[in-house]
């Protein structure tokens, strides 16, 4: 329904009430404000009540303004500027307590993650990971850092691991070049969505390999050609991408892996201890004294 939102409210507007055309007219302007206010809130900013936006929702066919809200939502989650992101911050958060919050928005979307998770596709991608000839992993712009993150984890576990070198799009195709049947993609992409990873996504499913897409919708470009979609709310706080969610998605997905190959994974790291001690990697508790001394 959030593709056909605004020709929704176009539709019913003949049928609306004084109140609820005034309510009708400030979605059309300023959707991208109206789309993180609270009905009461709506409702003060047109001069209706909040029983009056509520009833709004219903009349174009939502349950309640919740629903209406999450359509909103939904809607711009790809058609944000930075520049726009900054001005709803001010209308969202206000200025001041950001720290508590900004916090507390995450919080939530770890809640909204815990949610809306499909186990069974999280079962299965672990699945087809763990059997993977070979995985490649992508993530473009702030996207990067899960990527580089699951990595990083990835390395220590499996030997066939590769994170997509993304500076050139040709050179992302170029590392593409042999996957296929028995291998698995790995997709992070969030709004505002990366045309590159679509693309790269694309081709690996073309070329016979298993998809797998990190993101923050079903409804999300690489959601089309993804075997098995892991959805994890990033909420648009502010022109900053809140990353902590997808995260925590990919550190349950890292442990359920780790979990599986326990035996293998325990022999690992303990020739990594090893290694580590033997090339100082770590600080020591001894160094950590002799410092205080």
């Amino acid at each position: 329904m959030r593709d056909r939102l605004l020709p929704l409210i176009e539709e019913a507007l003949p049928r609306f009430s004084k109140g609820q055309k005034l309510i009708a007219a400030y979605i059309r302007e300023h959707y991208e404000k109206a789309a993180f206010m609270t009905a009461a809130k709506l409702g003060s900013t047109v001069g209706v009540s909040e029983s009056t936006v509520v009833r709004f929702a219903t009349e174009i066919g939502f349950e309640g303004y919740p629903q209406l809200q999450k359509a909103l939502r939904e809607m711009i989650r790809n058609k944000l500027t930075a520049v726009q992101r900054m001005e709803v911050l001010g209308d969202r958060l206000g200025n001041s307590d950001l720290l508590s919050k900004v916090l507390q928005t995450d919080i939530d979307s770890i809640k909204k993650t815990l949610e809306e998770v499909d186990g069974a596709a999280f079962e299965a991608a672990v699945a087809d990971i763990i059997s993977a000839r070979k995985i490649y992993i992508i993530g473009i712009r702030s996207a990067a850092a899960l990527s580089s993150f699951m990595n990083f984890y990835f390395t220590h576990i499996f030997d066939n691991v590769r994170n997509i070198d993304t500076a050139s799009t040709s050179g992302i195709f170029e590392q593409l070049l042999r996957v296929g049947e028995g291998d698995v993609f790995i997709g992070v992409t969030f709004s505002r969505y990366s045309k590159r990873t679509l693309k790269a996504a694309s081709f690996a499913k073309a070329s016979g390999a298993k998809v797998i897409a990190i993101t923050d919708s079903l409804g999300a470009p690489i959601a089309g050609v993804a075997d098995h979609v892991l959805v994890a709310k990033s909420d648009m706080a502010s022109f900053v991408d809140s990353l902590v969610a997808p995260l925590s998605l990919i550190n349950a997905l890292i442990v359920a892996i780790g979990v599986a190959k326990k035996e293998e994974i325990s022999d690992t790291y303990e020739k990594l201890e090893g290694i580590w001690a033997e090339y100082n990697v770590y600080q020591t508790d001894e160094e950590n004294n002799d410092a205080t001394i």
